[in-house]
């Protein structure tokens, strides 16, 4: 007897929940989306509601062969891709191509991949909700039109090797990053003191112990900050009074999206994309419910299990239940939290998936733990020379609660200082003065942003949905309009006075390292010119709020209330007019910035995007003498050169002298630095900066080099100036910057191959590419 066809997302997924139901199912993958929009005219008939014209792509054709085969043979098909407005899309897509009936084929959804979740959606399997296809259809189509419509511009407007692309979301996510970057670079550090006074006094064990007390907020010079050092010589410290207060820590809610992936990258260094990757797969094992949801709703059979798990373990008095409710009312993708799938597992195997899933783990379970309770204590200290005064704070745990499991991270802007423990204090009481330090402060900027923290920001702007965050980080960064590295930080002198107990004021100096950051993203030149341009010409697409409506809008579209075509066209008809008016009349965006004048000629010096991007140029094309150029290096920005910088770029072509008998001559060029020596080219070794290296380190890398490649070559063609080489696939033929691939029998007999053999080769192949090369070049 045939069995039902039952289709998912990903294989991993349908071999956990074969396991399941596999009695009565057959479970299937179709690997993703099925269909997309057509290339050609955006694939959308703008002219007929705004009507998707889809197509199956060539890398799907096989697996909706194989699908239409298994439903053909199987006695009903049931659709279970994911619960969110793109699983609903993926099922729909499914129905339409297998030739299924939308009124009549069943659909299930589950938060979790266990047998009781997935026997209780066979139970009560719905229909496609249209609805929720139209909202990720609109999504798909607003943006197709966007990125269609806004990419000719920047390509006329901007220009620049490759093409350059826009989009609705990514565009406004390089915004804040080019904010960020601009108000860090703008930013002018001022400097206080912090006076810290350093007592001596008994602990409860008689023990003599050093506390900290803090002085007056800022004292804005060294002047007066020596001058309330001045008057506190020879003074008598006491404690005016001692305030005890009881205070509290509540835990914070289960993970959404946005904050698993801001977690993650907080304790575990996990980038957005690598969080996301694993928690789907910790997903489809059946480990923990569905990863794409902006809800921090548990479950009452969830909360059960948290419950005895956390009085069996911790004991009754940890256990506190808490219902969080949403700050976002249209928590679209929303119905629950994510959480283990079952409580009682505290750990998996799983080497790649283990720290995430202790992450879930930890925090699910401290979320209905009671609150960590402190003492805080706070004791205000009299100085008798000036009548100022000084304040101790301390802090003690008196009960760990939700704290014995779990401690949320946190951002750079939202440091605290961490408090001590202070001895016992009372009133009256005369301290002993070890000593007092006034360190020089200094104000910061805002961070930039991490991976996490900006998904914070569009979190809170309203920009973007659970399934969107990630997708739009890799493009950003994958579109080169930023970057994510490393920066070195500067050294900075700081001033420090101390005051010691024999009344001598000294002067110290100590150094700090400051500016430094670790994996942040930082706006390219690219990125800033065309954020430039696209705020200047499409202010409404770059708004912060119009981006945030768009989504609410979408939410309408889910629910019901809006029609989706009516929406997409009170977008596209002013967004078009815009287009076309910018086409016609907005100016060539360079990113110019002049920086000064070249003394020895009296040229304009500019820094500015050139087509292989940003660069130095002296003179002008319309100067008797060629304007001369000079690429930034990786570190330089258009915005920040200084002339004397960008004067150095001048510095290339280096001769470094002779090697060999022949000159070995260093510059910069499209590709990158390289140095060339007996009119051959050699890339230089990415550890060698191009305005330093020298001579005794570039020789031995050319011998390396010419040892590498003769250990790859296996036939020359001088005078046609063509190569046969070993490649990882196998041997292939190199002709200037282009490859061709040589079947299996040709790379046997690679080494015999004619001069007239291999041209009858590029020539066949000239003429009828291969697939995968040909679908690229017709992109």
């Amino acid at each position: 007897m045939a069995k039902k066809l039952l289709i998912v997302e990903s294989p991993a997924k349908a071999k956990t929940i074969e396991k399941i139901i596999g009695d009565n199912f057959d479970v299937k993958s179709c690997y993703g989306h099925i269909r997309d929009l057509e290339k050609d005219d955006m694939g959308i008939d703008v002219n007929n509601n705004y009507s998707p014209r889809y197509i199956v792509p060539d890398d799907k054709q096989k697996i909706v062969k194989e699908l239409k085969q298994l439903a053909k043979k199987s006695d009903e098909v049931w659709l279970a891709s994911d619960e969110d407005r793109e699983g609903e899309s993926i099922s729909w897509h499914l129905a339409e191509v297998l030739g299924l009936d939308i009124a009549t084929t069943k659909r299930i959804v589950f938060h979790e991949i266990t047998a009781p979740a997935i026997k209780n959606a066979v139970d009560h399997p719905r229909k496609i909700d249209m609805n929720l296809v139209n909202a990720q259809q609109a999504r798909r189509v607003l943006d197709r039109l966007v990125g269609f419509e806004l990419s000719p511009v920047l390509w006329r407007k901007i220009g620049m090797q490759g093409g350059l692309s826009a989009g609705r979301v990514q565009s406004v996510a390089v915004r804040l990053i080019a904010e960020r970057e601009r108000e860090i670079n703008q930013f002018i550090a001022e400097s206080s003191y912090k006076i810290e006074a350093i007592f001596s006094a008994q602990d409860i064990n008689k023990k003599y112990v050093n506390f900290k007390a803090e002085g007056p907020n800022k004292i804005t010079s060294l002047q007066n900050a020596e001058q309330f050092l001045q008057s506190c010589k020879a003074a008598v410290y006491t404690v005016k009074d001692v305030q005890v207060k009881p205070s509290k820590r509540s835990p914070a809610a289960p993970f959404t999206t946005s904050t698993l992936q801001q977690e993650a990258s907080r304790k575990l260094g996990y980038g957005v994309s690598k969080t996301m990757l694993l928690a789907q797969k910790l997903y489809e094992s059946g480990y923990i419910t569905y990863m794409r949801t902006d809800s921090i709703n548990l479950s009452d059979t969830a909360l059960h299990d948290i419950s005895n798990e956390i009085n069996s373990s911790y004991g009754k008095e940890y256990h506190q239940p808490r219902k969080f409710k949403n700050k976002n009312d249209n928590a679209q993708e929303a119905h629950e939290a994510i959480r283990p799938t079952y409580m009682s597992n505290r750990t998996i195997n799983d080497a790649d998936t283990k720290k995430l899933y202790e992450l879930i783990w930890r925090r699910t379970i401290a979320s209905q733990m009671a609150d960590a309770e402190f003492e805080k204590t706070i004791a205000k200290i009299i100085i008798s020379t000036n009548n100022e005064q000084l304040t101790a704070s301390g802090e003690v745990l008196k009960f760990d609660g939700f704290l014995k499991v779990y401690l949320e991270g946190k951002d750079e802007e939202d440091e605290e200082n961490i408090e001590g423990i202070l001895p016992p204090l009372v009133a009256n009481q005369k301290l002993q003065f070890q000593e007092m330090l006034a360190t020089e402060k200094f104000t910061r900027p805002s961070p930039r942003y991490t991976e996490a923290s900006l998904v914070k920001k569009l979190e809170e702007l309203g920009i973007g949905r659970p399934s969107t965050y990630a997708p739009t980080i890799s493009t950003i960064i994958k579109r080169n309009y930023v970057e994510k590295r490393d920066k070195e930080g500067v050294k900075r002198n700081v001033n420090i006075l101390s005051l010691n107990p024999h009344n001598e004021i000294k002067k110290l100096h100590h150094f700090e390292n400051t500016g430094a950051e670790k994996s942040k993203l930082f706006p390219t030149d690219l990125g800033l010119v065309v954020t430039d341009f696209l705020k200047q010409h499409f202010n409404k697409v770059m708004d912060y709020g119009f981006t945030a409506h768009i989504e609410e809008e979408f939410d309408e579209i889910a629910e019901g209330k809006v029609k989706w075509s009516a929406m997409i066209d009170e977008f596209y008809k002013p967004f078009h007019g815009n287009i076309e008016h910018t086409l016609e009349n907005a100016e060539r965006a360079k990113g110019e910035r002049e920086l000064g004048i070249e003394a020895a000629t009296g040229k304009k010096v500019i820094a500015r995007m050139g087509r292989f991007g940003p660069m130095v140029q002296i003179g002008d094309a319309n100067d008797d003498d060629k304007p001369r150029f000079a690429k930034l290096k990786a570190t330089q920005s258009i915005e920040t050169i200084t002339f004397e910088d960008a004067m150095d770029l001048f510095k290339l072509p280096r001769n470094l002298g002779k090697f060999e008998g022949e000159d070995v001559i260093i510059n910069v060029g499209r590709f990158g630095p390289y140095a060339a020596h007996n009119k051959k080219f050699y890339s230089l070794n990415k550890e060698m900066d191009p305005y330093t290296v020298e001579l005794e380190e570039i020789a031995p890398m050319i011998e390396d080099k010419r040892k590498a490649k003769d250990e790859r070559t296996i036939k020359i063609f001088e005078k046609e100036k063509i190569q046969i080489l070993k490649g990882p696939y196998g041997p292939y033929i190199k002709q200037g910057l282009r490859n061709y691939k040589l079947t299996k029998e040709q790379q046997e007999k690679a080494a015999m191959l004619s001069i007239e053999e291999v041209k009858a080769i590029m020539e066949e192949l000239k003429a009828n590419p291969p697939k995968k090369a040909a679908r690229k070049k017709a992109k």
